[in-house]
């Protein structure tokens, strides 16, 4: 027997297999298209290609595994986080998704806490409304789109579009429906104060389930196209950063994770709720019934290194791009990289702040750029490691996973900016693989989410903090000390 995990990422659609052990059996990707960018911040995906693309992976983990659909058991779920699709009354996509990094909401922000007051959000969803959040993209269709915002019945995450599609069940779970800024994340249920108060209709918002809880079954309509046997159960899976969690096994304190993909995201389990005043760091529901995590995010992470390579370094791989930044000095001759590609969450919440070089002179070489590229990455995830570690969370290692963390090169960087011991898994999988756990533990294979983690995951490596985590902790002061001198510009910038 296998169990399905499906992720839905930005990039692509990914599909694991994995046996009874956890053991992965086969993975297929699908690709997604890219995004869209009208203009400077804004960021749209088609929600119907993510099904296609959703189907394809599906096919091709069967193919690749040499499976049948009778095989799968159960089928879990994660996804890019706070996407706003919106389905009419005919269940049809009104208009493309705005996605986790489209930062065009500040007025609704604004707007929002002018009518309830900074204080009631918090005690409403126990985070500030960022411009990332669905909520906000919500309200700038009804101002701006009202025709669109009209024929509004039904509002998803992303991976709940597609369980949709799988199941025709309109259906969320708690770490994703954390994110949306409409989730009371205490007592793990939707804020009807925050809805009532906004003038939206309840019933545009799915049912809510616990991640590991099945939430529907596959029809004889997604069978057809998936090759999975109809009536195969799915469960509520999670957020990408929850199931990537529970993939790496944060599911107690004591162990923390930071995964590098698109955005970076440093991540800690909680057994009670507790959250930064200031909103800096998100406190969501966490996959594992009845507890929490708190995440730090920089928007802007392995989407650094991949702006860099597509614009100036279209002929390189990401390991000779590693290779190269590792011939570099540390410091990189005193460049330093601000990741403000998509504006920032943590620490400053800030959707203005723009991203770039500061310290580039004469002498710097391509080697310097892209080693400043990975050194200012993990200085932003250090700025999220140091805010979970004064919320009270002891943190023993740091586990990580993600594309950034497949590289030797980058482990070690961030072993050395963090001081602490970094450690790699048997399994890099992440979020897809969470979601395959959570499928696991949902079928009844496992009695819970924690005994399935316990069983299957294994450390395979590890790496301490080098003789340059001295030098990395007096560049780090630095690079703190560049936001809020250059912030006055980067509003200034964005009135242009």
């Amino acid at each position: 027997m296998f169990w399905l995990g499906l992720d839905i990422g930005t990039g692509g659609s990914r599909a694991l297999l994995v046996d009874e052990q956890g053991r992965v059996r086969a993975g297929f990707t699908a690709p997604h298209e890219d995004m869209t960018m009208a203009r400077p911040l804004w960021a749209e995906q088609r929600p119907e290609n993510w099904w296609d693309a959703a189907a394809a992976a599906i096919r091709g983990v069967l193919a690749a595994a040499g499976a049948s659909g009778e095989q799968v058991r159960a089928a879990g779920l994660s996804g890019q986080m706070h996407g706003l699709v919106i389905l009419d009354a005919d269940r049809q996509v009104i208009r493309p998704a705005l996605i986790w990094c489209d930062q065009r909401s500040q007025p609704q922000v604004d707007a929002i806490n002018a009518k309830l007051g900074p204080a009631k959000v918090l005690e409403c969803i126990a985070n500030p409304v960022l411009t990332g959040f669905t909520l906000p993209k919500l309200l700038w269709v009804r101002d701006h789109e009202p025709a669109h915002f009209a024929r509004v019945r039904q509002v998803l995450l992303p991976k709940d579009y597609v369980r949709f599609r799988l199941t025709g069940e309109f259906a969320s779970e708690v770490s994703d429906a954390s994110g949306t800024a409409l989730f009371d994340v205490v007592r793990r249920r939707w804020s009807w104060e925050m809805v009532d108060a906004l003038g939206l209709d309840r019933a545009i918002l799915p049912r809510v389930y616990e991640s590991s809880q099945i939430t529907g079954a596959v029809t004889a309509e997604a069978a057809a196209l998936t090759g999975l046997k109809e009536g195969t159960p799915v469960v509520g899976g999670g957020g990408d950063q929850a199931a990537s969690a529970v993939g790496n096994g944060i599911v107690r304190g004591g162990i923390v994770s930071c995964t590098l993909g698109t955005s970076g995201v440093v991540f800690a389990h909680m057994d009670q709720v507790a959250y930064d005043p200031a909103g800096r760091v998100h406190t969501f529901c966490h996959a594992v019934p009845g507890k929490w995590h708190v995440m730090g995010v920089t928007q802007g992470a392995g989407l650094s290194l991949q702006w860099l390579r597509n614009q100036l370094m279209p002929g390189l791989t990401y390991d000779q791009m590693t290779e190269e930044a590792a011939g570099a000095p540390v410091g990189a001759h005193g460049l330093f990289w601000l990741p403000y590609l998509m504006g920032e969450r943590t620490p400053h919440l800030d959707a203005t702040a723009r991203g770039g070089w500061l310290g580039l002179t004469a002498k710097h070489q391509r080697a310097d750029l892209i080693r400043a590229v990975i050194e200012g990455v993990s200085y932003s995830q250090r700025d999220c490691l140091e805010i979970v570690e004064s919320l009270g969370v002891k943190v023993e290692a740091v586990r990580v996973s993600g594309g950034g963390a497949r590289s030797a090169f980058w482990r070690q960087v961030l072993a050395s900016v963090f001081g602490k011991r970094v450690v790699q898994l048997e399994t890099q999988e992440g979020s897809a693989y969470g979601a395959a756990l959570l499928a696991l533990a949902g079928s009844g294979a496992y009695a819970s989410v924690p005994e399935v983690c316990g069983a299957v995951i294994r450390e395979v490596d590890s790496v301490s903090p080098g003789a340059e985590a001295p030098f990395y902790a007096r560049a780090h002061r630095v690079y703190q000390g560049l936001y809020p001198a250059l912030a006055p510009s980067f509003r200034s910038i964005a009135e242009l």
